[in-house]
């Protein structure tokens, strides 16, 4: 369940209840007097609650059960058994280190047992894990096992690739290096031809439909 943006500092994350609107706004002051700037200047003086409103997009992740996403689902398949995957889905997550951008794509594939669900709530599983700080380890980990955990297929493939800003503007600096993470699960574990076949199809060429 997804609260709105107003309801926010009332809420716990973790347990730990949220600073309110005002304390985060004091902080972004404080931030930009450290890196040398005057937040009273006519350039900077509403950056603190723009910075606020930014984040509460970037994090609304929080606000979201991602198992409450996956809980609707449809059983006239007519036996559908075969692989359904959702290709080069963009995603944009924040670094848990740094907190600055992971942008990249996400593909996802599962075997369904008996019942299907709607392919825009896999993207909105996606959504709410990436909009949180993370690594991108336990963004890989933690899609594929919810969809086993809520839909329990006969089996599970997520693959991200993305390029990392804490990588590419600071620190060693390597721009145009991207990260690799996957995770399969039950006949995607099992089954190497299976998951050739998986690979194979996120690796082919994109189409444009419509």
């Amino acid at each position: 369940m997804t609260s709105s943006p107003a309801a926010m500092p009332q809420e716990k994350t973790l347990g730990r209840p949220r600073p309110d609107r005002a304390a985060v706004e004091a902080a972004v002051r404080l931030i930009i007097e450290w890196a040398g700037d005057d937040p009273d200047r006519e350039g900077l003086i509403d950056t603190p609650a723009r910075v606020v409103r930014a984040y509460e997009e970037f994090f609304e992740g929080y606000n979201t059960d991602p198992t409450e996403l996956l809980a609707r689902t449809f059983e006239e398949t007519d036996d559908y058994d075969d692989m359904i995957v959702l290709r080069n889905m963009r995603l944009e997550s924040h670094c848990e280190h740094h907190i600055v951008p992971i942008i990249g794509k996400a593909h996802i594939a599962y075997l369904p047992n008996r019942r299907v669900v709607g392919i825009s709530k896999l993207a909105r599983l996606v959504e709410a894990y990436a909009k949180r700080l993370q690594i991108q380890e336990t963004l890989t980990s933690q899609i594929a096992d919810t969809i086993e955990e809520v839909l329990r297929p006969r089996g599970v493939a997520v693959v991200i690739e993305a390029a990392h800003m804490c990588m590419t503007t600071r620190g060693i600096r390597k721009p145009g290096v991207s990260m690799v993470t996957r995770r399969f699960v039950g006949a995607f574990k099992d089954n190497s031809d299976l998951r050739r076949d998986f690979l194979a199809q996120i690796a082919a060429p994109s189409e444009r439909f419509g």
